[in-house]
């Protein structure tokens, strides 16, 4: 049986976990439709999604239909947790964007839709609620065509809209209307479909169907479904087009194994189960499998689970196009691969911009609540657990508030931990401004160390990262103690001269040396005589702070792209708000402002807007570039041993070495 990994994404609220439950219902894999009011739905298994009534945490379910087994992700439509949404868009196969037909396109919808048209991912669209009231139907399609994509092509039309008796009524060969918007999508990727298009050439409907299905597979149309999930309205239709129109998995069972570790959960005994979508090979249970990067890390395989009509099932092996849950991988870690790294980009959402410091109630459940943030790092990396042993404190990343509330309340419920946390701070980068250099010698003053190492930092591109370079001969030392440099760099860099991470900016060894290694004659090793990687541990930090002091480096905070629409008439009263917010429009419609604005400042635009818009006004914001902080450049406290303090470094590290 072929497979269909498939994503269901929308805005919050716009009915994604209800559709969920419609298809599994329709499917006959469950008798009763949860509620995500009741907090009775099948993927929202948590206790905190179900008294919220929102999905936290990605959910994986399965139901046949003509022939294909589809593994139908339900991710969260929150953007505070915009990560899972992350991890899960790696592993599909196909995707369904649910839209609001009372609401229209909101603000996640459009960062969703941007996202799943970068990454090439075929994505169908079900506008929802067609029996609510306010229900629109061509509103939203023109709106969608203007806002997600033009190439949307509605696949029928809903009938007696806002009422309980609301329909999907589809289109067919005899529609003239529906021919030629499929035949007008279709020309702008296919030259025969053009010819036929600029001539009106009558073309078969069976080929338009074709044509539809093969450029809807290539990401390039966005047929588009209306009904509701609650009703069951439009979803048979639905159904059938997530077969006609979206690609099945592909891979070579027999190939080279190769996966992505997309979730990590814990059993009821504490067990690390892994979720691998497989992309070529099979795995079996009993089989040691190489994990992570660079495949560093293995394990045995103990258990395997696939997705089968509607949970998972154990199984002896999973093989590619699958989806399996794996046990044994004691160390794995989300976003690893199993075997040989599966092609396609990384990270597709910018990371997280907010942090704060979480602090126990109780002093004597500080080290219970280190070990529970490391729990819940398994499961969402990018919450980056900072760890300050001077002050004692453990910071955490964020996207928002509402995470915030969630981390809160976890700890609370399966850790019985009752915590505060601080106010939430923006995480700022450095970026060299220049160029700088530096150097220490083993046996020269005032290097204590049996190593030489030599660095030079340099400013790059924007978005470019961390490169690391040789100028030094590879076989001028072991390649352990450059393995050593390396890895101290790329970690001191965590921590620049304003105690922000350093980004985008070129690092050279340009000098080395060692001590090789000897010892007394007739005697062992004598560590005092010979150079050890602790040598080059200590160095590297002093060496590389000393270059960045000597290129300098500018703080940078994070910038959101935003787009307001407020009603007209109070467009003259906005936009100097805006400006009070460091906001700087750069576009000004009748309707709407668009422009740039600090990401520290957004989250006070949100608190504003009501009473600026007397309740109208819809904002929108995402990630859109790092900008040079305009007067005294914030700092970050350190959590490492401070190489800035060339005194007091040495006073800690010098009595390890």
């Amino acid at each position: 049986m072929r497979t269909l990994n498939l994503g269901i994404l929308a805005h919050v609220d716009a009915g994604k976990t209800s559709l969920t439950e419609r298809l599994l219902f329709a499917a006959g894999v469950i008798d009763e439709i949860g509620s995500v009011d009741d907090g009775s739905t099948r993927t929202d298994s948590l206790a905190l999604e179900r008294e919220r009534g929102i999905t936290i945490k990605s959910a994986v379910v399965s139901f046949a239909v003509g022939g294909v087994t589809v593994n139908l992700i339900d991710t969260p439509g929150h953007p505070d947790f915009i990560a899972e949404v992350e991890r899960a868009l790696g592993v599909l196969d196909g995707a369904v964007l649910v839209v609001s037909a009372v609401e229209g396109v909101q603000p996640q919808t459009r960062v969703l839709m941007r996202t799943l048209r970068r990454l090439r991912i075929p994505t169908l669209v079900f506008v929802n609620k067609i029996d609510r009231a306010g229900a629109r139907d061509d509103a939203v399609l023109k709106t969608m065509a203007e806002r997600l994509t033009p190439s949307v092509v509605a696949m029928g039309a809903a009938r007696d809209l806002g009422t309980r008796q609301a329909a999907f009524v589809p289109y067919g060969p005899d529609d003239p209307g529906f021919t030629g918007r499929v035949a007008e999508v279709l020309a702008e990727h296919d030259d025969a479909f053009l010819t036929a298009y600029v001539h009106d050439t009558r073309v078969p409907y069976g080929r338009l169907r074709d044509g539809l299905a093969e450029q809807t597979r290539r990401a390039l149309a966005h047929p588009v479904f209306f009904g509701s999930a609650i009703t069951g309205a439009g979803v048979d239709a639905l159904t059938a087009g997530l077969t006609e129109l979206l690609p099945t998995a592909g891979g070579d069972a027999d190939g080279p194994v190769s996966g992505t570790v997309f979730k990590v959960e814990r059993g009821p005994a504490g067990d690390k189960i892994a979720y691998v979508r497989m992309f070529s090979g099979t795995v079996r249970t009993r089989d040691t499998v190489r994990f992570g990067p660079g495949q560093a890390r293995s394990a045995r395989v103990t258990g395997i689970s696939v997705f089968e009509e509607g949970s998972d099932v154990r199984r002896d092996a999973v093989g590619a196009g699958r989806i399996g849950r794996l046990w044994g991988l004691g160390e794995v870690r989300i976003g690893d691969s199993v075997g040989e790294p599966p092609p396609g980009p990384g990270r597709h959402f910018a990371p997280p911009s907010l942090e704060t410091v979480v602090e126990p109630r109780r002093r004597a459940d500080r080290p219970a609540l280190h070990a529970a943030l490391g729990r819940l790092a398994e499961q969402d990396p990018l919450i980056d657990l900072r760890q300050d042993d001077v002050r004692q404190e453990i910071s955490v990343s964020l996207y928002g508030e509402v995470q915030k509330e969630v981390i809160q309340a976890t700890l609370a419920e399966e850790f019985g931990l009752d915590v505060t946390f601080r106010e939430t701070t923006t995480i700022c980068v450095e970026r060299p401004a220049g160029t700088g250099a530096a150097v220490e010698v083993m046996y020269q003053e005032p290097n204590p160390f049996l190593a030489t190492v030599g660095l030079r930092v340099e400013p790059a591109p924007a978005g470019s990262g961390v490169a690391y370079r040789l100028e030094a001969e590879l076989g001028s030392m072991p390649y352990a103690f450059m393995k050593v440099v390396e890895d101290t760099v790329r970690e001191t860099l965590r921590q620049g001269l304003h105690g922000w991470e350093v980004v985008d900016c070129v690092v050279t060894l340009t000098h080395t040396g060692y001590a090789p290694r000897q010892s007394h004659a007739h005697a062992t090793f004598d560590k005092s005589m010979s150079s050890t990687g602790a040598d080059f541990r200590a160095l590297t930090p002093l060496v590389l702070v000393e270059a960045l002091r000597r290129a300098g480096t500018v703080v940078c905070e994070p910038m959101h792209r935003f787009r307001l629409e407020v009603p007209a008439e109070l467009i003259g009263t906005v936009l100097p708000a805006l400006t009070r917010l460091g906001a700087v429009p750069d576009r000004v419609e009748p309707s709407a402002v668009e422009g740039l604005i600090p990401a520290a400042r957004v989250h006070g635009l949100e608190q504003r807007l009501p009473s600026l818009t007397s309740g109208e006004g819809i904002l929108e914001s995402s990630f859109d570039h790092y900008e040079p902080v305009r007067g005294t450049p914030p700092g970050r406290p350190r959590t490492d041993h401070n190489p800035l303090d060339r005194k007091e470094y040495l006073l800690h590290v010098q009595r390890r070495v």
